[in-house]
């Protein structure tokens, strides 16, 4: 029994680490038209939407250029997901300890743990995949940008301002590593320099979790076949892990567009920066107004929503459990 206990935590980060590396490979290209739409400033819009943003990056990136910053989400996802995942099973079952329940508060109490311990990973892993992400949006922008060129009329008062524009190859892509972008952040500004942004990330984090969590547990339970056998179609873990993220998702856009603006290092002509998450706030409202903090809601939503729809599936079917000869019904009921 003390050995299934141990052999648990190893299944449930075996699980998480498969759910991210499966739903990430399927998203990815939702996720980086989310990154680009989210970091383009009113008056200066390349992509119109969703499809406007993709079709552009194809015809000037390639294919691939859709899974720019891939790898590096595919290298950090694992521990992730497993932490989050993991983590609020622990707290659940700390929590309801005493009286073999929880509340709803309780519940939400887990997923803020949760989404504290796992902000150790997310932070440089959207720090490094943002940059990479936003590379073709920062190109594409100096292909458009005009040059305004002022000439005076030698015997004339008045100036005459004609504007051209750039006629020179359009420029490439600039293929930056994720090791470069390491080296160069511990380089200039230390570790911390690869946390920047982490006020941003808790708070997108953690109401994300506190919603997500207590929300996935109600909707899953629903599912039940009845009360002495509560096991759940794989479809309805799907269904459930879904509408959880859609909704948790939605709800915490705005501290994704804050935490996006915050975490990009290069910035195109005429895009301010920002000294925090205040600063940030108080431009984007002034200059953009407040449906700037929906810019690619329905991205996040669309890379949520099955992202944590598969990761559920894998956690409860258990194919962390199965991999290491285990079934998911011995270690509950050990």
């Amino acid at each position: 029994m003390a050995q299934q206990q141990r052999i648990s935590l190893p299944a449930k980060l075996i699980n998480g680490g498969i759910a991210g590396m499966v739903g990430v490979t399927c998203v990815f290209p939702i996720d980086l038209a989310k990154t680009r739409l989210q970091n383009q400033r009113s008056g200066q819009q390349l992509y119109k939407n969703m499809m406007d943003c993709l079709i552009k990056t194809v015809k000037s990136e390639g294919y691939f250029g859709m899974y720019r910053g891939a790898a590096v989400n595919l290298t950090l996802v694992t521990p992730e997901k497993a932490i989050k995942l993991a983590a609020n099973d622990f707290f659940r079952q700390q929590l309801s300890k005493d009286s073999g329940k929880l509340t709803v508060l309780k519940e939400m109490l887990a997923g803020c743990c949760a989404g504290m311990c796992q902000v150790t990973i997310t932070t440089p892993m959207e720090m490094l995949k943002i940059q990479l992400q936003d590379a073709g949006r920062l190109a594409a922008q100096q292909r458009v940008v005009p040059s305004v060129v002022t000439t005076l009329k030698m015997g004339g008062t008045s100036a005459v301002i004609s504007r051209s524009y750039n006629t020179r190859p359009a420029p490439q892509v600039m293929r930056v590593s994720a090791t470069q972008i390491t080296r160069e952040l511990l380089r200039t500004k230390g570790v911390t320099g690869l946390y920047k942004g982490l006020g941003a990330t808790l708070m997108r984090d953690i109401p994300f979790s506190v919603v997500y969590f207590p929300l996935f547990a109600h909707l899953h339970q629903l599912g039940q076949h009845s009360q002495e056998d509560p096991s759940v179609p794989f479809y309805w873990s799907f269904m459930s892990g879904c509408s959880a993220g859609c909704v948790a998702a939605v709800v915490v856009s705005p501290c994704d567009v804050v935490k996006t603006r915050l975490q990009s290092i290069k910035k195109g002509a005429n895009e301010e920066t920002y000294n925090g998450v205040v600063d940030c706030v108080r431009k984007i409202l002034t200059k953009e107004g407040p449906g700037a903090f929906l810019k690619g809601a329905t991205c996040r939503a669309l890379v949520i929503a099955p992202l944590f729809g598969i990761a559920q599936v894998v956690y409860f079917v258990g194919v962390g459990e199965f991999l290491l000869g285990y079934t998911p019904y011995t270690i509950c009921s050990a």
